[in-house]
C-alpha cells in the first residue's frame, strides 16, 4: 500500500468538501482580550476574536494571573508525575475541595481536560458496573461517545432532548439492569439546553444513575457559576456533574463532582486518570482563583448576557440569520461548507475579525455555521464591526437575509 498516497487522497477529499481545517496562528494578548495578534502570510496584525471558548475572559483576569505566577514561583513548572506518583500538589487538593463545594457534592476529581474527564469517567462507570446499559442523548459530545464506546457496554440512544423518547427507551430496558443516563446541559453547537428536571424524573422512575456534562455552563450560569443545574436548583438530583476548567473558568483541565465513593471508584479504576501526569500546579492555582472569583462575582455573567442580547439584536436588524436558543452561543447559519469557509476567510482577511467556520462532522451537513461567542469584554464598537462585516459579505456570497 502507498501510505502517503492514501493520506494525500483523504486530505484532498476534505479540501473538495470544503471542510479541511486550518489553524489560525493567534497570539493572545494579556489584558487586551478579545484582541489577538494573527500571524499570517503577510506578517502579524491585530484581530478581534469572536469564537473563543474563554467565554468570560477569565484567562486574562488579574487574580488568576497573579495566582498562576505565585504557583510558578513557589512550586516550579511541572507537576512531577501522576497523582499516584508524586504528582498530587496541594493546589490540586484545594481545587477539588472548591469544585465539590461549588456543586454541593462530597468530592471532586481533576483530570487533564474535559475530554479526558468524560472519556475516563463514562468508560469506567459503564464497563465496571455489571450489566450496565448506557442511555445517551443523540447529540452528546465526542468525548462522551468515545467513553461509552470504549466501555463496550450496551448503549441505547434517545432523540435529542426528548423526554418522551427517553421514557420509551427506558421502558424497553430490563428493569433489573443498571442504567446510566448521560446527557449535557448546554449543547455547544446549537446552544440549546436539556430539560434536566424531566430527565431526572425519568431517571428516578426507572432507577438510572445520572451523568451530566456541564462543560459549556460552569462559570456561566447559576448564582455562583455552578452551571444550569445550580441555576435550576437541581444539582442534588444529578449523581455525577462533569465540567471543564478551560471555558468559563478560562484555564485548562476537566473534573467530575459526585459522592466520595463515586469519585474514589473512578480515581481507583480509570486508566486515563491513573496513568496521566497531573495538571501543573500553576494551572490548578489559576483555576482555583477563577472558581473562587466567579463564585463571588456576578459582573462577568451579567456582562456576557448583555453582550449576547446586543449581538442578537444587531443581527436581527441586519437580517443575518442566527439560531434562537436560551444560551450564550450565537450560531450564525450559513448552510454550505464552502461558503462558510469563504465567509470566515473574508472576515479575517478584509475586516480583521476571526470566527472559525463550523462544518461537518462537528455539525450535520447542511447546517454549517459561524459559532459566535460574545464575551463581557466585547465593546459596542466590536459588535457594530462584526455585524457590519457580515452584512457586507452576506449578499456578495449569495445568501438570503432573514425576514
Amino acid at each position: 500500500m502507498d501510505y502517503e498516497m492514501f493520506f494525500r487522497q483523504e486530505l484532498d477529499g476534505l479540501h473538495k468538501e470544503g471542510r479541511y481545517r486550518v489553524f489560525a496562528d493567534l497570539e493572545r494578548k494579556a489584558g487586551q482580550f478579545p484582541r489577538a495578534t494573527f500571524h499570517g502570510t503577510e506578517g502579524p496584525r491585530d484581530v478581534t476574536v469572536w469564537c473563543s471558548n474563554d467565554y468570560l475572559g477569565m484567562g486574562q483576569n488579574p487574580d488568576v494571573l497573579a495566582a498562576m505566577h505565585g504557583a510558578i514561583d513557589g512550586c516550579g513548572a511541572g507537576a512531577g508525575g501522576t497523582r499516584n506518583i508524586s504528582g498530587t500538589n496541594h493546589y490540586h487538593v484545594l481545587l477539588e475541595r472548591e469544585l465539590a463545594e461549588l456543586h454541593g457534592k462530597e468530592a471532586a476529581l481533576l483530570f487533564n481536560s474535559g475530554y479526558m474527564s468524560n472519556w475516563a469517567s463514562l468508560s469506567t462507570l459503564a464497563s465496571r458496573i455489571p450489566g450496565c446499559v448506557v442511555v445517551t442523548d443523540a447529540l452528546n459530545h465526542a468525548s462522551m461517545i468515545e467513553g461509552i464506546r470504549h466501555s463496550r457496554a450496551d448503549k441505547v440512544v434517545f432523540a435529542h432532548n426528548d423526554p418522551d423518547d427517553l421514557r420509551r427507551k427506558l421502558q424497553a430496558i430490563d428493569p433489573r439492569r443498571p442504567k446510566l443516563l448521560a446527557f449535557e446541559s448546554v449543547y455547544s453547537m446549537d446552544g440549546d439546553i436539556a430539560p434536566i428536571a424531566a430527565f431526572c424524573d425519568l431517571a428516578e422512575e426507572f432507577g438510572a444513575m445520572t451523568y451530566i456534562d456541564e462543560v459549556h455552563a460552569v462559570g456561566l450560569y447559576g448564582p455562583r457559576g455552578g452551571g444550569v443545574t445550580e441555576r435550576e436548583g437541581l444539582s442534588h438530583r444529578l449523581d455525577v456533574i462533569e465540567g471543564t476548567l478551560a471555558k468559563g473558568f478560562g484555564i485548562m483541565g476537566g473534573y467530575i463532582a459526585a459522592s466520595a465513593a463515586t469519585c474514589d471508584f473512578i480515581r481507583s479504576f480509570a486508566s486515563g486518570f491513573i496513568f496521566s501526569t497531573s495538571l501543573p500546579p500553576a494551572l490548578a492555582a489559576g483555576a482555583l482563583a477563577s472558581v473562587r472569583h466567579l463564585k463571588a462575582s456576578q459582573t462577568e455573567r451579567a456582562g456576557q448576557q448583555d453582550r449576547v442580547a446586543a449581538v442578537r439584536a444587531r443581527l436581527d436588524a441586519a437580517g443575518i440569520p442566527h439560531m434562537p436558543n436560551p444560551s450564550h452561543i450565537v450560531p450564525v447559519m450559513v448552510g454550505d461548507p464552502v461558503l462558510c469557509k469563504r465567509i470566515s476567510d473574508e472576515l479575517l482577511e478584509r475586516f480583521d475579525i476571526y470566527v472559525q467556520p463550523i462544518n461537518y462532522p462537528t455539525v450535520p451537513r447542511g447546517t454549517e455555521r459561524l459559532r459566535i461567542t460574545p464575551s463581557p469584554l466585547h465593546a459596542d464598537a466590536d459588535i457594530e464591526a462584526l455585524v457590519g462585516a457580515l452584512a457586507a459579505i452576506w449578499g456578495q456570497v449569495g445568501l438570503r437575509r432573514a425576514a
